[in-house]
């Protein structure tokens, strides 16, 4: 890899100390403008928004199977209750269906024909979305990033394994 280029000093002069911060800043703008832009073309295009998008990922992931609410629930780390409200209005929309099961306590849920079709539309453009905003990188630059970041991302867990539960 090549030197970085000096990175532009928006905080005042702040010594080396600060980079974590700097990245933690420029991580988190990233991040929250695909986001953003993501759920505007959802709603736009769609009329949908991003939780809707991310469980209709998910039972698409999991096939006909389907998967439970709570096996939802971990997946897109949201509360019990949130997957339920969604998954109540994609129901109302046609979008997935309650599967039969031997516990009614344990609720399945998988896309319908008509969810099948709709999340792959959304899917093929969420996809050109993303590749869009994320153009301007080269491939071998994209392929560096997504190293670091998974570098990055076993760091994080480390640290978090080793504070002491509070």
């Amino acid at each position: 890899m090549t030197p970085a280029a000096a990175l532009p000093d928006r905080l005042g002069g702040a010594p080396d100390g600060k980079r974590s911060l700097r990245l933690w800043l420029r991580l988190l703008t990233c991040a929250h403008t695909i986001e953003q832009t993501i759920s505007q073309r959802l709603r736009d295009t769609f009329g949908s928004t991003l939780p809707r998008f991310d469980m209709l990922s998910a039972l698409d992931r999991a096939g006909e199977a389907g998967l439970t609410m709570g096996e939802v629930s971990r997946m897109l780390m949201v509360s019990n209750g949130n997957v339920t409200g969604l998954a109540r209005r994609l129901k109302a929309d046609g979008l997935i269906e309650r599967l039969p099961g031997a516990d009614r306590r344990v609720q399945r849920v998988r896309l319908t024909t008509e969810g099948q079709t709709r999340f792959a539309a959304m899917a093929a453009a969420h996809e050109h979305w993303i590749e869009t905003l994320l153009a301007d990188l080269t491939p071998a630059e994209a392929d560096d990033l997504t190293r670091l970041l998974e570098q990055t991302k076993r760091s994080l867990r480390a640290a978090i394994h080793e504070e002491p539960n509070r």
